[in-house]
């Protein structure tokens, strides 16, 4: 059963688990489970997904209860209104604070053949220094970080973070094989680092702002706890 950390008459949220599709695409034909037929079943409603997350990244995913609903919200994430926050870890020491302005080239399977203006803010919320060779070197430097996508691009953050060299631990297209293997070897994780942690929005029908949070999922929350690195859904 999925977990709802938000629902109204209008909408509903869950806490993706890591590695669950949001919905069939054409290359996962063969997966029987999606977070948007699984959440149907769930509550019995024909739901519409608002926005997507990554099969490997977990955290807060919205869904409208209906087309009415879905509209106003739709339009709402084409126009980046709504606040998305992150959370993840990364390879070695990465900026106290940033701004990643890099555009992206669009997937293959896209039409759009012009690299696409993409932005990400971040910030470091802490650090951590393993004695574990990895590569050419005898430690392995690691850190905590906040992140702010301004944009919404298919993998942005993963293919951001990849540009300016700290890639996000356990993305096996854009990462560091060397640390995911170092990761899943030494310290039993298996899947990638990257969380949803909350998203924000005006509510299309009361004008109230709406704040969903979604906690760590364990094997990122064991890893902080390991780290001693303070975390909430609200950092």
């Amino acid at each position: 059963m999925l977990e709802i950390v938000y629902e109204d008459a209008h909408y509903v949220a869950i806490n993706k688990p890591n590695g669950l599709l949001v919905h069939r695409t054409r290359i996962a034909e063969e997966k029987k489970e999606f977070a948007l037929q699984m959440l149907r079943d769930q509550l019995g409603l024909r739901l519409h997904p608002l926005h997507r997350l990554d099969r490997g990244t977990s955290g807060v995913l919205l869904f409208a209860k209906n087309a009415e609903a879905a509209t106003p919200l739709v339009k709402a994430f084409q126009e980046r209104q709504p606040d998305k926050t992150y959370l993840a870890i990364v390879r070695g020491y990465a900026p106290e604070v940033g701004t990643i302005d890099w555009p992206i080239r669009p997937d293959r399977d896209n039409n759009l053949k012009e690299p696409q203006e993409a932005v990400t803010h971040f910030e470091r919320l802490g650090t951590v220094e393993l004695p574990i060779p990895v590569g050419r070197y005898q430690t392995a430097r690691y850190s905590f970080v906040k992140i702010k996508p301004e944009t919404g691009r298919m993998h942005q953050i993963r293919r951001h973070f990849g540009h300016i060299r700290h890639y996000i631990i356990g993305d096996k297209k854009h990462g560091d094989w060397r640390h995911n293997l170092m990761f899943l070897e030494q310290l039993k994780s298996d899947t990638l680092l990257l969380h949803a942690a909350a998203l924000s929005f005006v509510h299309p029908f009361t004008e109230e702002k709406i704040e969903i949070n979604a906690s760590l999922p364990p094997n990122m929350r064991r890893l902080c706890e390991q780290f001693s690195w303070a975390y909430s859904p609200e950092m």
